[in-house]
């Protein structure tokens, strides 16, 4: 099976970003369409978070509540992303626009990939490490690091969200960079017609 997208890293980025993907299953364009997600969360900063200050979220929330409950929310509603359990990505190749994505268990290829990963200077993906560069909005003795890119583009189908492609470690901020990706890989199979997924009350 090849996947049309596949999202490297199951924190806030991560999993917004397969919420959203997943939520567009109705739509023509979404159809068919095989999306996974490597649920990577060890190294997640919201491990260890309080979260107060974020809209709609309850105070007092842990992050490694929403963590839990983010990936039992996909599961539910949108069963059709597959989730890949304890395999860590090693490297990500391309050939003629396909990318193949290698983990310390399987091998995946995909259309699109989105790196999701935090921005720690002990980041290991070959076939990444050339695009890495220091964070421009972290300390310098912090030593973090991000994705070369554009609006989230490192190159063509390739996308960073999150810490790593350089905004500020703030939850809403890492998630609202990956609803930002999903919609733009959206977009694309959309034949480039902007593209939102929004569910009403009826």
């Amino acid at each position: 099976m090849i996947y049309h997208a596949f999202i490297i890293g199951a924190g806030p980025a991560g999993l917004q970003c397969a919420l959203v993907l997943g939520s567009a299953k109705n739509a023509a364009y979404a159809q068919k369409k095989n999306i996974g997600i490597v649920m990577h969360q060890k190294a997640s900063h919201l491990q260890s978070a309080l979260l107060n200050n974020v809209l709609g979220v309850a105070p007092g929330t842990k992050g490694s509540t929403i963590l839990k409950e983010g990936k039992e929310q996909l599961e539910k509603l949108y069963p059709h992303v597959h989730q890949i359990e304890n395999e860590k990505v090693l490297a990500i190749d391309v050939e003629d626009d396909l990318y193949t994505i290698t983990t310390n268990k399987s091998v995946y290829d995909s259309y699109a990939v989105v790196v999701a990963l935090g921005y720690t200077d002990m980041f290991e993906i070959n076939g990444l490490k050339q695009f890495l560069e220091p964070h421009a909005m972290s300390p310098a003795n912090k030593n973090r690091v991000q994705l070369q890119n554009t609006n989230y583009v490192v190159k063509s189908g390739l996308y960073v969200a999150g810490t790593l492609a350089g905004g500020r470690s703030q939850f809403a901020i890492a998630a609202g960079s990956g609803a930002q990706v999903a919609t733009d890989i959206l977009t694309e199979w959309n034949n480039g017609n902007h593209t939102k997924v929004h569910d009403k009350i009826v």
